[in-house]
């Protein structure tokens, strides 16, 4: 299997999602890739913002800064792409935001007047620790919040809203050592990915992590025949994560405890009823992010829940 290098340039960057980008790389399933990226706003390992990033309101990098697409040769729409996560290592500096946006939530919260409050953090990947201005002191757990492909529709797609091909799934346990499991949606796979978060909460309040370059990611790419899904699913060392995405809560949910029926049908040999029954002893529901306009809820099985 081998290993390819994208450096971070014009080329290999955009800001949105559509089956009609050019490949910028075609691997083999079983190959690795390794790179950088800027952070979710377009800001490199100085701060500074990407010179050559197209105009506001260019829909092309309207969103996140994402490094792809990347086409995984053989792959056929309906197949799914395992993305096995080997390493994910921040740099030095994040930034998370709060208030501003005309979101639900903020509206909510009193918020939503333009106004914004910021925390700079000095990032420590070695020591795994963040430190804001005020001193206040976080341990680090760095991941990926965009892993996706595009949906198969024509036109450009917004990188921030999650779909079942992947995408801002956010989710704050797909660190290194995790492997996630995307359903493909267009042949070739063209996978992206970015989005750098240094630490983040479930749910995402503020709609920010802390928003941080990515120093190097490395991610092994395999095409499964052998596995359908409906929606992404997730092995991480300590659980099973499946997941659903929806503007309705109450729907999202009702897709992650679908996949995780689905999933302890195919691990533990369970009928469906007697899954469920299962899952309400020792199945977790977790909001994943709610800030993104499709909401998200993760269902989670740890591996020792039950012998």
């Amino acid at each position: 299997m081998a290993h390819h290098e994208i450096p971070l340039e014009r080329r290999t960057l955009h800001g949105h999602f559509s089956r009609d980008l050019d490949p910028i790389l075609t691997v083999d399933s079983g190959d690795s890739i390794g790179f950088s990226c800027l952070n979710a706003g377009w800001r490199g390992a100085d701060r500074e913002r990407f010179a050559e990033r197209r105009a506001e309101g260019d829909p092309l990098d309207a969103g996140h800064a994402l490094i792809g697409p990347v086409e995984v040769r053989g792959t056929r729409a309906g197949a799914t792409l395992e993305v096995c996560i080997d390493e994910v290592r921040i740099g030095s500096w994040g930034v998370t935001d709060a208030g501003g946006w005309p979101t639900p939530l903020n509206e909510r919260l009193g918020v939503a007047d333009g106004a914004t409050a910021a925390l700079d953090w000095t990032l420590d990947a070695d020591a795994a620790t963040g430190v804001d201005g005020a001193g206040r002191r976080v341990a680090l757990r760095p991941f990926l919040g965009v892993i996706g492909m595009p949906p198969d529709e024509p036109g450009t797609h917004s990188t921030s809203p999650p779909r079942r091909c992947g995408g801002n799934i956010d989710c704050k346990e797909l660190v290194e050592g995790t492997t996630l499991f995307l359903p493909i949606a267009v042949d070739g796979a063209l996978l992206s990915a970015g989005d750098g978060h240094a630490a983040q909460g479930d749910g995402e309040v503020s709609q920010l992590a802390i928003e941080a370059p990515v120093e190097h990611a490395r991610l092994t790419l395999s095409i499964r025949d052998d596995l359908v899904l409906a929606n992404p699913i997730a092995w991480t060392p300590e659980a099973w994560l499946t997941f659903g995405f929806d503007e309705d809560l109450d729907e999202a949910a009702a897709q992650a405890i679908e996949g995780m029926l689905d999933l302890m049908a195919r691990e533990h040999d369970l009928d469906r009823r007697e899954a469920l029954a299962l899952a309400s002893v020792v199945v977790d529901l977790r909001v994943t992010q709610m800030v993104n306009g499709v909401q998200g809820i993760h269902a989670r099985l740890a591996h020792d829940a039950f012998r």
